[in-house]
């Protein structure tokens, strides 16, 4: 027998074993030095593994009910705000999206969870990591669980402080500060674009409701069930406000889920640990703009222009981050791209109407890009913590387990299949994606139909993808060399504070940061900062246990991780060969249901496309093997061979500077500006004008307070001649005695 009621063990586990983390831990560890943080890594991973299993249970007893009931009454712990006929209860909504993302959460969390127990072990601030990766999937669950937009709205802030906390985790290094300060800035850009949109939103239903004189009968007109019941009939006749909303709760997607021109702040997450990239990428952050997505798919429907616009930009976002993933040499970095470029295919999804399929590469994407993330901390961790792909090679020797996981999650990245009998994960939802982009028509971009230009673009971008996918793969672990061997001996006598700056330069594709010379976890910590928080490049070095067990040499032997690291691998591996093709039948119906609307017809089931598709992925892996096959190609080792694309693509083109130019420089020189004209002169000055003017008055007036009698009384005889002389004068004026 169901009892829905379960569902607030889901929302508050996670943040029960936040809180627990941040009071007891320091106790815990402090009483039982040896397995305190075992124990306390157990306690993180049980919450989320527990919250997984009631969401299970939950989504199975939702699944035995017919589809039209599949949405419950939402379940309301109590009433949050009640004021002035507003009522916004804390109130939670379960439904089969809802619940397809607490899956997604709970369980791919608690796998990085699971790992992160191994790969933090080391780690002094072991309870404050836990206790800041547990609040992360509390914030997550509020988000997607939430029946109404202020509490969806506390859930998306949530996400973005998290990230903030854990991407700069190691905070006294300068650098990771600025990579938090650049995502928490990027974030509430968006954030501004969806809080005018809920604003909006909520004053088209106040106004609706008033109107029909319902207000103070609900009063619950920002909740879902309010709004997708009535929301419809409020917009259907004003296709303008429609697409004003649209696009501003657009902005805000394009923020959390790094869409351009606002993708800049993800590849610069990769200064947090590497679960922590794992969790944003995956489970959690980026997902939050394609759940918005989904959720308000009401009001996308009924603005093409906006779904044109949301699918242009997926499109060319993906086309640009797979292009900048060329000129990466940091293996996290060009997972972090193909992250954006895999967000831009879940926005085309959308955008053409296939929200469903955009959901669909949601949850095949966190299947394989945590496992290729995990996988690239295990490789981290195997190669003494440097990320420099040409430093790599021949691992496969060394590494059998993760080598095998990862090779899993490239192909299935890669889109591979055996057309018409199986295909990995990513196969299913991509061609889900193109193929609906081909097939529809309802975005429009001024006038235009652009789905279909749309789906071959994506096409085009799934070969690229397979490209530098087999790149990262095979100059990591074949190629038939091992170039670690070929570091100067220098590289490897160096001591931890050589060391540390020795990686800076290893990792010259990471600056762009914000120039050249602030390299990530770089040397440039004889900077601005006169109060003395700041590590210095020897502080650093001394602390950076997470970072330096040793430095790569030419001696090093490369070991496998721990079995707490290495069995989520195995389990995500699992999930990207299997998960695609068994949700591919059910999903459409699980998502949607009762739906029957355009953009569930036409799904590209013809072997035509599948086929062309299989080739073009093939023909990317090819291409890759080919070129890497006998190694490093020369051209691609010292930057200063690097070709003008590479070394473009390397710099994003120049639209990171650019941006950073533009708003440090840029924004820097304007807001001095308004500083010096603004404030200093026009506002002080007439200010300061005001005060002049009041003090010169008294100063003239002080001049006649002499103190002398006779001297007032000739003022007040004055006075009194002059009254008498207008009162005189006024009454000549009427007429009266002359």
């Amino acid at each position: 027998m169901e009892n829905f009621s379960l569902i607030w063990f889901v929302l508050f586990l996670p943040l029960a074993g936040s809180l627990f983390q941040a009071l007891f831990g320091g106790l815990v560890c402090k009483i039982r030095p040896k397995d305190g943080k075992q124990i306390m890594g157990a306690i993180a991973v049980l919450s989320i593994a527990g919250a997984f299993a009631v969401g299970a249970y939950l989504t199975y007893q939702l699944v035995q009910l017919p589809a039209e009931q599949r949405t419950i009454q939402p379940q309301v712990l109590f009433d949050w705000i009640d004021l002035l006929g507003l009522k916004v209860p804390f109130e939670v909504l379960i439904d089969p999206l809802s619940m397809t993302m607490v899956l997604v959460i709970t369980g791919i969390g608690a796998l990085i969870h699971l790992y992160a127990t191994g790969y933090m072990a080391e780690e002094r601030d072991y309870t404050r990591f836990f206790t800041y990766l547990n609040l992360f999937i509390s914030a997550m669950l509020i988000l997607v669980l939430g029946n109404n937009l202020l509490l969806m709205f506390i859930g998306w802030e949530g996400v973005g402080l998290c990230s903030y906390l854990l991407i700069a985790f190691w905070y006294k290094d300068i650098n990771n500060a600025k990579c938090g300060n650049k995502a928490f800035i990027v974030n509430r850009i968006g954030d501004w674009g969806l809080t005018l949109g809920i604003f909006l939103l909520a004053c088209a239903m106040t106004g609706e409701f008033a109107h029909r004189g319902e207000g103070a009968a609900s009063g619950r007109w920002l909740s879902y069930d309010v709004i997708l019941s009535a929301g419809e009939q409020v917009l259907r006749n004003q296709p303008g406000l429609a697409t004003t909303i649209a696009l501003l709760l657009f902005v805000g997607a394009c923020g959390k889920s790094a869409q351009f021109p606002l993708y800049f702040w993800l590849p610069d997450a990769m200064a947090g640990p590497t679960p922590v990239s794992a969790l944003i990428h995956a489970a959690t952050m980026v997902t939050a703009g394609v759940f918005l997505l989904n959720r308000m798919q009401f009001v996308f429907v009924m603005a093409p222009a906006a779904m044109g616009i949301v699918a242009v930009v997926g499109a060319f976002t993906a086309l640009f981050a797979a292009l900048i993933a060329f000129g990466q040499t940091d293996i996290k970095k060009v997972l972090a791209y193909s992250t954006v470029s895999q967000l831009g295919f879940m926005f085309v999804a959308c955008g053409v109407g296939a929200f469903w399929a955009g959901m669909f590469h949601v949850i095949t994407h966190a299947f394989f890009k945590a496992l290729l993330f995990l996988g690239s901390g295990a490789v981290i961790a195997a190669m003494a913590h440097d990320q420099d792909m040409r430093h790599y090679g021949n691992l496969a020797k060394y590494i059998k387990i993760t080598s095998f996981t990862m090779i899993v999650g490239w192909l299935a990245i890669a889109g591979v299949s055996i057309p018409g009998i199986f295909g990995l994960a990513g196969f299913y939802s991509k061609e889900a994606i193109i193929g609906s982009a081909i097939h529809h028509s309802e975005a429009t971009f001024f006038g235009t139909p652009v789905a279909p230009y749309l789906g071959w673009v994506l096409l085009a971008v799934a070969g690229l993808t397979a490209a530098y996918m087999t790149r990262l793969i095979w100059l990591t672990f074949f190629s038939g060399e091992e170039r670690w061997r070929q570091l100067a001996p220098a590289h490897g006598s160096h001591d931890l504070h050589t060391a540390h700056a020795a990686h800076a330069s290893h990792s010259s594709d990471m600056s762009d940061l914000s120039d050249s010379s602030d390299k990530y976890h770089g040397n440039s910590h004889s900077h601005d900062d006169p109060h003395g928080f700041f590590y210095t490049d020897e502080e650093v070095a001394a602390r950076e246990l997470h970072e330096h067990h040793h430095a790569l040499d030419a001696e090093h032997v490369p070991k496998e991780v721990y079995p707490s690291m290495w069995i989520p691998l195995v389990v995500l591996a699992i999930l990207s060969v299997g998960g695609g093709y068994v949700l591919n039948p059910i999903l459409e119906g699980w998502l949607y249901g009762g739906a029957t609307g355009a953009e569930h017809e036409g799904f590209p089931s013809h072997m035509t496309l599948v086929l062309m598709s299989t080739v073009v992925a093939l023909s990317g892996i090819v291409y890759g093997i080919f070129v890497y096959r006998k190694g490093l190609p020369k051209k691609e080792g010292d930057e200063k061979d690097w070709s003008r694309f590479r070394r473009s693509a390397g710099a994003q083109f120049g639209y990171d500077g650019l941006v950073m130019e533009a708003g440090i420089d840029g924004g820097g020189a304007i807001a001095n500006w308004f500083w010096r004209f603004i404030d200093a002169t026009v506002i002080d000055g007439f200010y300061n004008a005001t005060g002049w003017l009041a003090s010169q008055v008294g100063y003239t007036l002080r001049l006649i307070q002499t103190g002398a009698v006779r001297a007032y009384a000739l003022l007040m005889l004055v006075g009194a001649v002059a009254i008498l002389s207008s009162f005189w004068y006024a009454l000549q004026q009427m007429g009266g005695p002359k």
